[in-house]
């Protein structure tokens, strides 16, 4: 006799047995019990492991800055950025002096020395500068400096110094670092009026990268709106457009520049100035955005989200801002922060050629053309410090860029290695 027992149903049919669920329906090879919140999935745009609520709920924004996150070169760019940004912005609380206050005592002065240990070798908590002790040179007739021990002038932060007007619009005397009264601190030197060097580059940053990311906002507008006209609208107008580009991009760009800067009247304003060079450098920087915008929009424009888009009666300026710039929105912040620099450089470029910005303006390439003689580069060297800081911030953007480009690119893995 079987010890099976049978089952049967209400019409007496017989009816098998079902096998039970295991006690633990965990995974397999570990019994673990499974969890919505403990599981974890690989997403493949994101490049990171996230839970699996978190991967059905993130969003691409966050996706794109986990990626750029893990690209530590251009997030270190970034946060530097961002503070030559604000340093520059508040470049009158983070100077000790104006631009044009001079100390006729220090004439192409060089750099100050910050110390912590006087001559006699006691510490002190405040760190301090010496004064300078110049002497004239009998055979060069050159003024040659040295620290004067005896006089010692401590550094205060945060505390009253010269005044000024912040923005033009607030009454202020406070910086971010001063002497007592009677004393002087150069920690860039001076220049050959006796200006300090480090006040005069943080107030030409304000101008110098101002200028980059005016000019890239007319950039965006007139590439994405020819761009978007041309690949949307095709015909006529992209022929139009297309040629428009052509002939753009077949000229020489710098001397361009030189006789447009040059074309500028001379009795217009700094303001007047500012704006003018930023136009000029627009007028040739949108070409390759219009072209990398169009291509996108003669893809796009067949696909089913614009189709259904059209069908429900959306108007084009509709179809263009509300479902096909957003869909690659992030490429055109990436292709933006990417052509600051070229912006920076041609301000740079024609300031220095004495074309662009003139003084009593100040910017890295005003201040560059008044450092242009072989002689100030091998006598004070340091007022080529603003070739440096060109340097540094062009490279800071592109870096930036890159880690942006990667990580808005779905299909790059640049920025999770």
């Amino acid at each position: 006799m079987s010890d099976r027992h049978e089952t049967r149903g209400p019409g007496g049919q017989r009816v098998s047995p079902q096998p039970k669920p295991p006690a633990d329906s965990g995974d397999l090879a570990t019994g673990a019990a499974s969890r919505p919140d403990s599981a974890v999935t690989l997403n493949p745009v994101a490049g990171t492991s996230v839970s699996g609520e978190e991967s059905a709920t993130i969003s691409p924004r966050r996706l794109i800055w986990i990626r750029f996150r893990r690209h530590r070169l251009a997030y270190a760019s970034g946060v530097f950025l961002v503070l030559m940004y604000i340093a520059t912005g508040f470049c009158e609380f983070v100077s000790p002096y104006g631009t044009t206050t001079r100390n006729d005592d220090a004439i192409n002065a060089p750099p100050m020395r910050v110390h912590f240990f006087d001559a006699e070798g006691n510490f002190h908590l405040r760190p301090f500068v010496y004064a300078y002790d110049m002497e004239v040179n009998e055979d060069t007739w050159m003024r040659e400096y040295s620290e004067d021990t005896s006089r010692m002038f401590p550094i205060r932060f945060f505390a009253p110094g010269e005044a000024y007007e912040m923005w033009n619009l607030f009454d202020m005397d406070r910086h971010l670092f001063t002497t007592d009264e009677g004393g002087y601190i150069h920690l860039f030197g001076t220049d050959q009026l006796g200006r300090d060097m480090f006040s005069r580059v943080f107030y030409g940053g304000r101008i110098s990268m101002s200028i980059g990311l005016v000019g890239v906002v007319l950039t965006l507008v007139l590439g994405i709106l020819l761009g978007g006209i041309a690949g949307y609208l095709g015909g006529i107008a992209d022929r139009a457009v297309n040629k428009s580009i052509e002939v753009l991009t077949s000229l020489p760009g710098l001397p361009l520049w030189m006789a447009l800067s040059a074309a500028l009247p001379a009795h217009w304003s700094p303001i007047l100035v500012y704006f003018g060079i930023s136009i000029i450098l627009s007028l040739f920087g949108w070409t390759g955005l219009a072209r990398q915008v169009r291509g996108r929009f003669l893809s796009l424009r067949e696909e089913e989200f614009v189709m259904a888009a059209r069908l429900i009666g959306a108007d084009t300026p509709r179809v263009i801002t509300k479902h096909m710039l957003p869909s690659f929105s992030s490429h055109i912040i990436a292709t933006a922060t990417l052509a600051v620099p070229g912006m920076i450089l041609g301000e740079t470029a024609l300031s220095f050629l004495g074309i662009g910005l003139r003084p009593p303006v100040v910017s890295w390439g005003v201040l560059l053309f008044q450092a242009q003689n072989p002689l100030v580069i091998e006598m004070t060297p340091w007022q080529m410090l603003p070739g440096l800081f060109v340097v540094l911030v062009v490279m800071a953007f592109n870096l930036f860029g890159d880690g942006l480009r990667d990580a808005a690119d779905p299909y790059s893995t640049a920025a999770v290695k």
